[in-house]
């Protein structure tokens, strides 16, 4: 008889208009690496935050049963009682505090009415050995990168005796070796007895470390699949995903006459003053009309630093170089001057600086270009519900309205949104800052499409990946990064992983 730790049945979510979740049945063995996977929007992530209680007992339809005893969790306090922890895909850390104040944040150590700072050191150190992160407890988490951030993370959790972890996204925002070290730590922590639920859009990592894989789509358990019984491909998981055979994720474009240079910088270096040192190094770069290039290199290559330098220097770096548009001088002081010559970029942090999560959709497409339906300073709210219901046709963006709060959008919707603002400003060039970070595969297929057609009308794209398979799949020639210098230029058809890999650790 299966041992198993946990069983959710027949929970069902709704929210104002979308049935989030129907009826789902989802069973986690003990001491196995549960993958949990599916579109945006299939309920992935709310089927976990009803285990955790971020949504409370009372708000949803259905019975979680942890270690054979029904739960009614309120908050997420009464499920870390019980020995759960969830990590979210947007880090729950606090910069400015040291990483031993971060991992006893709200169950802190102490001695009398004060807390035992020796022995909170302590204890941090013997949980950072747990996940494999050498460093000092005491250094600010501001001054760590986002792997080892991550790994606090698990660290937090395991201070607080955790027998199930849920991770949301764990890899989506790190690079292939801080990605692979960290899928080494989740093994480790099975042999040491933690039963883990992984939420993953990168399927190559879920078919490395599942023990069972679960699929939800549109809200519904579609199937589970036991990975150490049966093979298991990518292809199997995306037909259970989407519902249909997608015979190449990165769908082909026919190959046409690449144009002339539309951007091109030449001996492109930039100094930070915040951090009192120059981190853009005499970068020489170029890009085509009707090509896609794309910048790839480790966490850290200067790769966002590059692109916002670019893009109207928003961080006030100090800039020399050249930067020519078909072939003319310019120089930008600001972004505004940057958008009306016709660049655009899209920034990988789409919640943060991409779109206004408050607004709706509708407000969130127009924004960057207002004046097109504006007469003597009055928008025209007719033409702009227009204008959105074309996007988020042409985009298949999922939303009832464009009236809906971009908020409430999964995160593959969210970056369509936030796409097609920066396209309803119509750009000549566009610059793509990880442009499929965190959205499933079905969404991805169709953002690389949504770039092919754009490609295919003229426009010249420069898309700045960590995920070296989507690089080599969408990219006509390759800029690789490493410690803010252009290390190696590399064609579509002579790029493989390992020789990306290659020149970024020169």
């Amino acid at each position: 008889m299966e041992d198993y730790i946990l069983e959710m049945r027949n929970i069902s979510k709704e929210f104002p208009g979308v049935k989030a979740l129907d009826n789902v049945n989802f069973k986690v063995k003990r001491g196995e690496i549960h993958c949990l996977v599916g579109e945006n929007g299939a309920g992935k992530s709310t089927l976990m935050k009803i285990l955790s209680g971020v949504y409370p007992f009372g708000t949803y339809e259905g019975d979680i049963i942890l270690n054979g005893e029904k739960q009614k969790f309120t908050k997420i306090a009464d499920s870390e009682r019980a020995e759960i922890a969830i990590i979210a895909q947007e880090l729950a850390l606090i910069p400015e505090m040291t990483v031993y104040d971060n991992i006893f944040l709200g169950h802190e150590i102490t001695k009398g009415p004060t807390i035992d700072e020796n022995k909170t050191i302590q204890k941090a150190n013997e949980v950072l050995q747990k996940v494999g992160l050498k460093i000092n407890p005491s250094v600010l988490i501001k001054d760590l990168g986002v792997g080892a951030q991550q790994l606090i993370e698990i660290a937090k959790a395991l201070s607080k005796n955790v027998k199930l972890l849920i991770l949301d996204e764990p890899t989506a925002a790190l690079n292939e070796i801080d990605s692979r070290n960290l899928l080494q730590i989740i093994r480790e922590l099975k042999q040491q007895g933690v039963t883990s639920i992984m939420i993953s859009h990168k399927l190559k990592e879920v078919i490395s470390i599942a023990d069972t894989i679960t699929v939800l789509r549109d809200g519904k358990t579609i199937c589970s699949m036991d990975a150490t019984q049966n093979t298991i491909n990518e292809s199997d998981i995306i037909k259970y995903m989407v519902g249909r055979e997608i015979d190449n994720v990165y769908p082909r474009r026919e190959k046409k006459e690449i144009g002339d240079i539309s951007l091109e910088i030449k001996n492109w270096s930039a100094y930070d003053p915040k951090l009192g040192r120059e981190i853009l190094h005499n970068i020489s770069i170029n890009v085509r009309k009707g090509e896609i290039v794309g910048i790839s290199g480790l966490m850290g290559a200067g790769r966002t630093e590059l692109a916002l330098s670019i893009f109207g220097n928003p961080r006030g770096y100090k800039i020399n170089g050249e930067l020519y548009l078909n072939g003319r001088p310019v120089s930008f002081g600001h972004t505004s001057k940057a958008l009306e010559a016709g660049i655009c970029y899209v920034s990988e942090d789409r919640k943060g600086e991409g779109l206004i999560l408050i607004q709706d959709i509708k407000s969130n497409i127009t924004l960057a270009n207002l004046r097109a339906l504006a007469s003597y300073g009055v928008i025209n709210e007719n033409e702009e519900v227009k204008v959105a219901n074309e996007y988020k046709s042409s985009f298949n963006i999922k939303t009832p309205s464009v009236e809906q709060i971009v908020g409430n959008l999964s995160g593959g919707n969210q970056q369509k949104v936030s796409l097609c603002r920066s396209l309803f400003a119509r750009p000549k060039i566009l610059i793509l800052d990880e442009p499929t970070r965190g959205i499933d595969v079905g969404a991805k297929y169709e953002i690389y499409t949504i770039m092919n057609r754009l490609v295919a009308e003229g426009m010249s794209i420069i898309m700045i990946s960590s995920d070296l398979l989507e690089v080599i799949g969408m990219s006509d020639r390759i800029y690789v990064m490493a410690e803010g210098k252009v290390t190696g230029e590399i064609r579509a058809e002579d790029a493989t992983e390992e020789r990306i890999m290659e020149v970024a650790t020169i």
